[in-house]
């Protein structure tokens, strides 16, 4: 229908999400090339990191080699994009978002508020002057708007430029996303995932999209999906749920290898899961929350917005046996 969709109206820019990228992968490759879509000019992603192998897809199999491939970061609080690389200018690298908007000022700083050196994890953060879009409160609960965006650094305030301690805890200074990312040695900015699905391994921070990405570099793993789960002694592990396009008795070995070469020992995964499907919203976003409850017993809520409702029952069944 997506195709379809493009040659009929004669579309320009196709603008999705990373897991419906996926998704429009996994009906397979030649059911794009039946379709010349030569109309588009521009390919966006938006919605959450996109790992290498769906943006190279998405970029020769769909744009064809020719349609610039747009990774937009921005929420709606922000009201509207604040960091992509810009179609005409670039520069266009996989998995990473490029460089923020002229006039946006944005930085990733620790937990202590300094800045992160180059290819250093940390938050990402907005600093004066902020943008006119950008949301000023929660209807009817303002105490949770400030505690949402503003408690994290409010015992920081910007002096020349700096990110400087200050007691007066002012909390309106630096406005914080719960976004983790990095900055390339040319300051294009890459996003991890947000900050509530970094998993602490013995005290080691580990970003579950950088995992995902790198088991996704795999030949034959068609998506995943990292979480953390409790550990008595570590805190937390990290285990995976893998689709494979096909059946793979070595998938366990091979990502092993792959997440020591890349990431490093400390991120081996606890257990892989090889399932036929992943629990998806039907705009296809992965709902990870759904399967980290599967292991804590907490109860898994509404399953109303799920695509696939019955793949839960599936996973069930996988992580008994």
């Amino acid at each position: 229908r997506w195709c379809d969709i493009i040659e009929k109206y004669g579309i320009t820019t196709f603008y999705t999400a990373p897991t419906a990228i996926r998704m429009f992968e996994k009906y397979g490759t030649e059911l794009v090339r039946k379709h010349k879509l030569e109309t588009l000019q521009v390919l966006g992603s938006v919605g959450e990191p996109i790992d290498e192998s769906s943006w190279l897809w998405f970029y020769k199999e769909v744009g064809k080699e020719r349609c610039p491939v747009v990774d937009t970061w921005w929420q709606t609080e922000t009201g509207g994009i604040l960091i992509t690389s810009l179609p005409g200018v670039g520069p266009f690298k996989p998995t990473f978002a490029g460089l923020p908007f002229p006039g946006v000022n944005l930085e990733i700083i620790r937990d202590d508020g300094k800045k992160c050196k180059k290819k250093e994890q940390g938050n990402l953060v907005i600093l004066p002057p902020f943008a006119p879009g950008l949301l000023r409160a929660v209807y009817e609960n303002h105490q949770k708007y400030l505690d949402t965006y503003w408690k994290e650094y409010a015992d920081f305030d910007i002096v020349n430029g700096k990110i400087v301690k200050d007691e007066k805890k002012n909390p309106k200074k630096i406005y914080f996303t719960s976004d983790i990312a990095y900055k390339d040695e040319n300051n294009l900015i890459r996003f991890l995932g947000r900050s509530d699905d970094v998993i602490k391994v013995a005290g080691h921070r580990l970003s579950t999209a950088e995992m995902e990405d790198t088991i996704s570099k795999i030949t034959g793993v068609l998506e995943c999906a990292v979480i953390g789960v409790g550990h008595e002694i570590k805190g937390e592990v990290p285990v995976a749920f893998v689709v494979l396009k096909q059946e793979n008795k070595k998938i366990e070995e091979e990502i092993s290898k792959k997440i020591s070469e890349e990431i490093g020992p400390i991120a081996l995964l606890q257990k892989t899961y090889v399932v036929t499907d992943l629990p998806k919203t039907r705009s296809g976003k992965i709902m990870r929350r759904i399967m980290k409850k599967l292991f804590t017993g907490d109860d898994l809520g509404d399953l109303s917005t799920l695509a696939n409702p019955e793949s839960v029952d599936i996973l069930k069944k996988v992580i008994k046996s």
